[in-house]
């Protein structure tokens, strides 16, 4: 009955005594190892245990592992072996002892789990590729969806330029006429100022209106006007340039007027309110090539890192870090580096970044903002961006309580373009 179970057992039986002699094995075990008959009729130990080693890939291992199980009679041990010809055998072996607990030899069984190996990592390399896949998904869906509100806005953008750049036109070609024509009325009451020295009703009015300041003061007021009316110009040109952000194609752009619009837009964000101060910026803009790359893009880029530069500064007030002579700055610098090389600093002097916020702030949904006030997209976009898109560079440097810096590198014309 013993030898009819082992010899029904799907596993490779072997039974060794104390003395480390073969006492029993089935054909499954000689089948598994191959082992030869000439080995076989020895029944000795020794050899089998030699045929087996030869096919291992780690032997040395194999080895070390007997010789522990035959110094300690008491251990039981369960591994796996690779062979030499691709295969992998679990491996279980275990003391045989009296019902009083007297030692006799050992079991050890072996099982063929080649087949299960390879489905595991088969199933592996399958929920590997899934997961690269949904994580290509992902982010496909988050720049779809941050393309498609950044397209939005520069659509919306574009329309506000041009709806108020057709009355600001109208203004500015009138002023030219209407100072014109005030400069020639003043003339004609002058004339008749003159001629009518006796008029009192005329003196009298004179005297009411203050004529004397009016003249004075009206080609300041149409002075005025005129500068107020370039002013908006200036905006809408701002407000155009931003609204390149649903362009898709490479194009040969200023980097700096690409700043200044974006910090024409964020405007509002940056001036005083009633719980705080002005955020003051500073640019320190040295010459430049024009840059080939993706104009809405790359603005996209600086509206996110200003935005959470603007996000940090506001906190820190709330902080109460901005006493006395200090005040709340964001600081904008850019160089030529490498030759081919556009490097923009963005600098804030917030409250900084805790280190170990920093590996994980380009994860895509990572945000340290409250809930309904950050997504966790705008870095991992601008990440992708920058380096995906335009093969540059995106570097964070902060230090707790002294501020942030956002260094952006890119290629004045790309590789290969």
């Amino acid at each position: 009955m013993l030898e009819a179970q082992q010899e029904a057992a799907i596993d490779g039986i072997l039974f060794v005594d104390e003395n480390q002699n073969i006492l029993s094995y089935n054909q499954h075990f000689v089948e598994l190892w191959q082992i030869s008959e000439s080995v076989i009729e020895t029944r000795d130990e020794q050899q089998f245990l030699t045929s087996i080693i030869s096919q291992l890939t780690n032997s040395p291992k194999f080895v070390n592992e007997v010789e522990n199980l035959y110094n300690d009679v008491e251990k039981s041990v369960r591994d796996e072996i690779d062979l030499g010809d691709g295969r992998t055998f679990e491996c279980y072996c275990a003391p045989v002892n009296s019902a009083e607990g007297e030692y006799f030899g050992r079991v050890w069984y072996f099982r063929d789990i080649t087949e299960r190996k390879q489905a595991e990592a088969k199933l592996r390399q399958q929920t590997q590729e899934l997961e690269n896949a949904l994580q290509k998904l992902q982010n496909a869906q988050v720049q779809l969806i941050q393309s498609e509100k950044m397209s939005s806005l520069g659509q919306l953008v574009a329309g506000i330029a041009h709806e108020i750049n057709n009355p600001v036109n109208f203004i500015d070609a009138n002023l030219k006429y209407a100072q014109e024509y005030f400069d020639d009325l003043l003339k004609l009451i002058k004339i008749y100022q003159n001629d009518s020295l006796e008029n009192l009703q005329a003196e009298e009015f004179i005297q009411e209106i203050e004529f004397d300041y009016l003249q004075e003061d009206l080609p300041n007021i149409i002075s005025s006007m005129k500068t107020g009316a370039k002013r908006i110009g200036e905006i809408v040109l701002s407000l155009r340039t931003f609204s390149r952000l649903d362009e898709a194609e490479f194009k040969i752009i200023d980097i700096h007027e690409s700043i200044d619009s974006t910090l024409m837009v964020l405007q509002n964000s940056l001036e005083p309110k009633s719980e705080r101060v002005a955020i003051v910026v500073t640019k320190e803009f040295n010459e430049l090539p024009l840059v080939e790359c993706f104009a809405g893009k790359l603005n996209q880029v600086f509206l996110n890192i200003l935005n959470n530069a603007i996000y940090a500064l506001e906190e820190a007030i709330k902080n109460h870090k901005f006493l006395g002579n200090k005040y709340p700055h964001i600081h904008i610098s850019t160089k030529l580096i490498q030759q081919n090389t556009v490097q923009i600093s963005i600098v804030d002097n917030g409250c900084g970044i805790p280190e170990n916020n920093l590996n994980k702030l380009f994860d895509p949904f990572f945000t340290t903002k409250p809930v309904g006030q950050g997504t966790g997209l705008g870095l991992s976009i601008s990440y992708q961006i920058i380096v995906e898109q335009h093969k540059g560079q995106l570097n964070c440097i902060s230090t707790v309580g002294e501020g942030t810096e956002f260094q952006i590198q890119v290629p004045v014309k790309e590789t290969g373009k």
